[in-house]
């Protein structure tokens, strides 16, 4: 994969000096035409030790403005990126539209990194770039041009070039122990590499592999390919679509998920008040446990209007520190949120350890009203079942206890309490002209629940469905499945 930058292409000091100027003038045009365009770039430069991936980096923040360039140079993560599921330091760092993004090392680096050492099979790292080519296939299906340049020396190249380096005064620096000692194992970070790049080189985004040989070529390529593709997404900008997935159909006798609940399920007050208190109980002493500061959680609450959401969120917060939860109401995203990907808003907000988010609806926003009002394309709510399963099988690889309620009523009991409400000052700010709207579209909303409930119930991240006729035992089901999974985990 490598044979083609390892033939010794070079650019002549002339060459570089009659090429550079009009191709930094053309970037710079390239770029302010990109924020008119209102997609992001992300740019990857990943390669070998000592390849200059930091001079190239350097190159395109001066040819360029940089006050429109975010620049990540990556290292270990911090303590708070330890915390939360591996990826999420990368959804916080991604470009927002009409920005370039540039990741000097990626998301790439720890899977080659861990596998090359030994701690990591080959079918982990297979299922990592797995992971990993799905996750820039949203990119780009969100808008993004994804740039992926792989910055290559030859065994024999890398060595003269850190000897180069150490030499010089002024770069020795740059040379640390773990250089030589990855040099040393050239050939195996080699193989790992071709098997990374090879699995996740696709016709979206592709890996673009540099000699490094000479900094002139090396720059000077970087800089034109750059240029090609921005020109090209200029010319199409519409990204290529995901295929549409055939939507599971209908029971024949009409029988679905929610029509099967039982909502004449009821408990008396007496009985709730009693049992309210000992599973609130319950739930501060697994949240003070000390099993408990090497976990985060986070909850989901989704529902129709009038569900009991609220109510039923209160009564586990009264059981919590204030200073461990927080509570994420979601509504319309914002034009800060518009400008990324669907699901970063919600990435942003995941919790430490021994932390409690919780949402007050959620991520399947997408596939219930984005689906049913029309406020995204069928193949992007389609797509997001997936993405949204990738998403939670990352938060529970992280520690993370993650536990999704579903709360259920009938249509005659959501009227009820849209009537209770509007005749009740303090509750009148409850309902909106929305929610009656809503109503209207009942047989939609249910055909999307169900979609929902059978596309992303899976065995790590189960939907709890929560008969909610009944206030009362809607909540105590909910706290009694809450503490169950405590101290299961604990």
């Amino acid at each position: 994969m490598f044979e083609s930058a390892e033939l010794g292409h070079k650019v002549s000091k002339e060459a570089w000096d009659k090429e550079l100027p009009p191709l930094r003038e053309a970037l710079l045009d390239a770029q302010f035409d990109l924020a008119e365009a209102k997609f992001p770039v992300v740019i990857l430069v990943a390669g070998v030790d000592g390849s200059g991936k930091s001079d190239t980096v350097n190159a395109l923040n001066e040819w360029m403005d940089p006050r429109h360039i975010q620049t990540h140079g990556l290292d270990e993560p911090s303590d708070e990126e330890r915390e939360r599921p591996h990826m999420w330091r990368y959804w916080r760092m991604l470009p927002p539209k009409g920005r370039i993004g540039i990741f000097d090392g990626s998301w790439y680096t720890w899977p080659i990194l861990e596998r090359a050492h030994g701690r990591m099979k080959t079918s982990d790292l297979d299922q990592d770039m797995a992971r990993i080519a799905s996750f820039e296939q949203m990119l780009i299906h969100e808008g993004a041009l994804v740039l992926k340049f792989w910055m290559h020396l030859s065994k024999e190249a890398q060595k003269k070039r850190l000897k180069s380096l150490e030499k010089d005064p002024k770069t020795r620096w740059r040379v640390t122990p773990r250089d030589w000692r990855h040099f040393e194992m050239y050939d195996t970070f080699r193989q790992v590499a071709e098997r990374a790049l090879r699995s996740t080189s696709t016709a979206d985004s592709p890996w673009i592999v540099v000699e490094a040989t000479d900094p002139r070529y090396q720059k000077l390529t970087v800089g034109k390919v750059l240029l090609e593709k921005l020109r090209a997404r200029f010319d199409s900008p519409a990204p290529k679509a995901a295929p549409v997935v055939s939507q599971p159909p209908m029971a024949l006798d009409g029988l679905n998920i929610l029509k099967a609940l039982d909502l004449t399920k009821r408990m008396d007050k007496k009985d709730y008040e009693e049992e309210l208190l000992t599973l609130q109980g319950r739930l501060n002493l697994l949240t003070r446990h000390r099993n408990f500061k090497k976990h985060s959680m986070v909850l989901v609450f989704e529902g129709v209007d009038a569900a009991g959401k609220g109510g039923s969120i209160r009564r586990i917060t009264q059981a919590l520190d204030a200073r461990t939860y927080r509570i994420q109401p979601v509504a319309a995203p914002t034009e800060e949120e518009r400008a990324q990907p669907y699901l970063w808003r919600f990435w942003r907000n995941l919790p430490r350890r021994g932390k409690v988010q919780i949402f007050d609806r959620s991520w399947y926003g997408r596939v219930l009203v984005e689906r049913v009002e029309g406020f995204c394309s069928e193949a992007d709510w389609q797509r997001a079942y997936s993405e949204i399963n990738e998403f939670e099988l990352q938060i529970e690889r992280s520690r993370t206890i993650l536990l999704k309620f579903w709360l259920s009523i009938s249509q005659e009991e959501q009227l009820r309490r849209f009537e209770e409400r509007q005749a009740t000052p303090f509750k009148r700010f409850k309902i909106t002209d929305e929610d009656w709207r809503n109503r209207e579209k009942w047989p939609l909303y249910e055909r999307a629940i169900c979609d929902m409930i059978d596309r992303t119930s899976t065995e790590i991240a189960p939907w709890t469905l929560v008969e909610s006729e009944n206030k009362y035992y809607g909540r105590i089901k909910i706290l009694r499945t809450l503490v169950r999974r405590l101290e299961d985990e604990l």
